[in-house]
């Protein structure tokens, strides 16, 4: 391959991931093409995107970016997974993917610059929380003491509140007032 047309790439794979920091790496091959086209679609509907990427030319093309520590994992075929709100969501996907066809291999993958090698990196980072989960649970562990206080203020004068509601349902019967529990 000329000098120019692996420029011509590099340009190619630069400017179809500029943007991206975190991806996967996967190996595609062997995969039957119905299962290949089944699993590109689905995907697709989840916005996550696979470019099979050359392993010489795919460094060069990241150097500048936050894939450059993906360069370990670039030995055999590889294509790189990408897209979706984060790489967790492409690795819960690929990992339900990986449970469904034997032949898809998961390489590893990078998430801000930490680096998840292997089936089981990528298996324990599809564990992590998407960034809504995580500003979810920041967000209840932030509100969870002024809850807990508000519980302790009103709850006995709830409670007080209830004793005289009894009072006065009792005293509107004409019962007598004797113990209220």
């Amino acid at each position: 391959m000329s000098k120019t047309v692996k420029n011509l790439m590099i340009r190619d794979y630069q400017s179809r991931l500029e943007g991206v920091e975190d991806a996967l790496v996967v190996s595609i091959r062997g995969i039957p093409a119905n299962d290949n086209n089944a699993l590109r679609l689905d995907l697709l509907k989840q916005d996550i995107h696979i470019s099979v990427i050359r392993n010489a030319l795919a460094p060069h093309a990241f150097q500048d970016s936050g894939l450059a520590g993906l360069k370990p994992l670039l030995k055999g075929p590889s294509a790189l997974a990408y897209g979706a709100e984060s790489v967790v969501d492409v690795a819960r996907a690929l990992v339900d993917w990986a449970k469904k066809v034997e032949q898809l291999e998961l390489k590893g993958a990078i998430l801000d610059g930490q680096l998840f090698e292997g089936a089981k990196g990528v298996e324990r980072l599809s564990r992590f929380p998407t960034r809504e989960e995580a500003l979810s649970q920041n967000v209840t562990l932030f509100l969870s003491p002024a809850r807990n206080l508000m519980g302790s203020v009103t709850g006995p004068g709830s409670k007080l509140l209830s004793i005289v509601k009894q009072i006065e349902e009792k005293l509107e019967k004409g019962e007598s007032i004797e113990k209220i529990a």
